[in-house]
């Protein structure tokens, strides 16, 4: 069984995101898998160190940015 690694975190409205030229200040971006609002959440594969059932494309990314 792999282990994880669960992080959830409250922002308060104190969030940079940033992707290549795309940038939000403010709240967690929605619908990119990482959370959204004030919070974020991810679960990490240890072993792999890769996020776990993030399956989120550029274009929802610089969607989510803009």
């Amino acid at each position: 069984m792999a282990k994880t690694l669960r992080i959830q975190a409250k922002c308060s409205d104190l969030c940079y995101t940033e992707f290549e030229e795309f940038s939000k200040d403010g709240y967690v971006p929605e619908n990119i898998g990482i959370g959204g609002g004030d919070y974020i959440e991810l679960e990490i594969d240890i072993e792999t160190g890769q996020i776990l059932n993030w399956n989120t494309t550029e274009d929802q990314i610089i969607e989510a940015l803009k």
